[in-house]
């Protein structure tokens, strides 16, 4: 796999898309970015990590979009970035790393509204993770070891929140197919069944990306 690429990974709570995504990399001989994103954005911006983790995919007020926007656009060495409330540099900030890691080297970044971020970047394979009800409620029981009406409520709360977060910042719609180049649910496959998929989706469009067909 000569040609440069990036994966974003967009999940609901529960599905599994985290553990896919971090499995997957270590398949392609690549870096997954979750959390650790949020180290990387605050050494580029001076910005404490503290800060990014307290602001991590949660919506702002509506009334500040545009100016968020405009700046976005610009870049953030403007006037307006100076007066910009702190989760507003936080989300910049993280924008701009993700564009950073695209440029520097192939690898899949989990949530964040990456797919957002690198819109207008080459080669960048957008995948979203779901799962049904029951099946993420069984994961997130074992895991966090609570009942499963817990669960659900935990479910529902943070992927709320991340749809909010997203919706907000890129016009599109959370978990919309037409938003995403690929939507699976890894209850079909399993973890590792859905791993092996996506890795030879990857081939294929990489093989695509240097052999073009011609007249399509």
């Amino acid at each position: 796999m000569d040609a440069k690429y990036v994966i974003t990974i967009g999940r609901e709570f529960g599905s599994g898309g985290r553990e896919i995504g971090m499995l997957l990399a270590e398949k392609l001989g690549i870096k997954c970015y979750d959390k650790e994103l949020l180290g990387l954005a605050a050494k580029d911006s001076g910005i404490a990590e503290e800060l990014f983790h307290n602001h991590d995919e949660k919506p702002t007020n509506s009334f500040l979009y545009s100016l968020v926007m405009d700046t976005y656009s610009m870049g953030y060495s403007t006037a307006s970035f100076v007066d910009m409330p702190l989760n507003q540099k936080v989300f910049l900030a993280q924008h701009d790393s993700i564009k950073k890691l695209a440029e520097s080297e192939n690898c899949i970044i989990v949530g964040r509204c990456a797919d957002y971020a690198l819109k207008d970047t080459p080669n960048v394979f957008n995948i979203f993770i779901n799962a049904p009800m029951e099946d993420k409620i069984a994961r997130i029981s074992r895991k966090y070891d609570c009942s499963a009406s817990k669960a659900k409520d935990l479910i529902v709360k943070t992927d709320k929140k991340r749809a909010n977060y997203y919706n907000f910042y890129t016009n599109a719609k959370w978990a919309d197919s037409r938003t995403y180049d690929l939507c699976v649910d890894s209850s079909k496959l399993g973890i590792n069944g859905t791993v092996d998929m996506l890795a030879d989706y990857v081939a294929m469009r990489i093989k695509a990306i240097s052999n073009p067909v011609e007249g399509i």
